[in-house]
């Protein structure tokens, strides 16, 4: 077990702060997050060239240290020593949260091991303010991120959350959006959608409707910006019950059952077939008449 009285016991290392920088408006840096910029002996920081134009902006002089995806394991390893040293460390990401899809578990979990303190602070983030204005469920909800780059990977990551009945956060590139859009109504079914477009920045957006819909705006607009996908969670409830309701359900009237429901054809001869434990190819046989 660890416990970690953050600020009424001192630890023997320095501290390991985490601080939300903005995602656009730079008014939405807190004064202690630029207490803490200041105050800490070191910043480790995803870019360096961009979070110097954050100090430069609220005249941060802290030395900066360079922490991202290519050099976690050495960069890691330097904050570990000055954090042994009794230094404290900053983290920052790019934009937003750090941690959060982004590079950092791993030096938390190094840091926790070694008996030092993990000090997050509160700031901002594009998952919960896209969640609170999207008109969707806001809990439960479950924050996803980014699907897999690989299509093929990404068909089954979206094949697996099909069937959640919370709300879903992810994040997207903007070269990626369409893709993501038509899988997930394949995938999902025609389902409510909130998509938010440089939230926080001058060409702030929201697109919310069904997944139809927004996939058309989609098609016929020039996409740019960084996004955040808010989607409505499943509302078949049975799924996660043990009751065979669809007993007294043939095969094809089982399919059909989902395709109700918004779901594809070819999602709703996959939900069959784990409901009824069967393979996919002997119901999508039966449904087209093909035995």
């Amino acid at each position: 077990m660890n416990r970690q009285k953050s600020y009424t016991e001192e630890s023997d290392l320095g501290h390991l702060y985490l601080v939300p920088t903005p995602i656009g408006n730079l008014e939405d840096m807190t004064y202690r997050a630029v207490s803490i910029l200041q105050s800490a002996d070191m910043i480790a920081a995803e870019d360096t060239r961009q979070t110097k134009k954050l100090c430069n902006h609220f005249e941060i002089r802290t030395p900066l240290i360079s922490y991202h995806e290519h050099n976690k394991e050495s960069g890691g390893y330097k904050i570990l020593q000055l954090l042994k040293e009794g230094r404290n460390v900053a983290l920052v990401s790019d934009a937003g949260m750090p941690i959060i899809s982004d590079p950092g578990d791993e030096l938390v979990k190094e840091v926790i091991a070694a008996g030092g303190y993990v000090i997050p602070l509160p700031g901002a983030n594009a998952a919960l303010p896209s969640l609170i204005a999207s008109g969707i469920a806001p809990q439960p909800f479950y924050f996803f991120g980014f699907l897999d780059r690989q299509k093929k990977e990404k068909k089954k990551q979206l094949e697996a959350l099909s069937v959640r009945m919370e709300t879903m956060i992810f994040y997207e590139s903007p070269h990626r959006l369409k893709e993501t859009l038509q899988l997930m109504k394949e995938y999902f079914g025609d389902r409510n959608i909130s998509v938010t477009r440089e939230l926080s920045k001058k060409f702030e957006e929201f697109i919310r409707g069904t997944l139809t819909e927004v996939l058309s705006w989609a098609e016929t607009e020039e996409i740019r910006g960084e996004f955040c996908l808010v989607v409505e969670g499943s509302s078949i409830q049975h799924e996660l019950t043990q009751d065979k309701w669809w007993e007294s359900y043939s095969l094809e009237e089982h399919v059909a059952y989902y395709i109700e429901e918004n779901h594809s054809a070819k999602e709703a001869i996959k939900l069959t077939a784990v409901d009824r434990k069967l393979p996919k190819r002997e119901v999508y046989q039966a449904y087209h008449g093909l035995e």
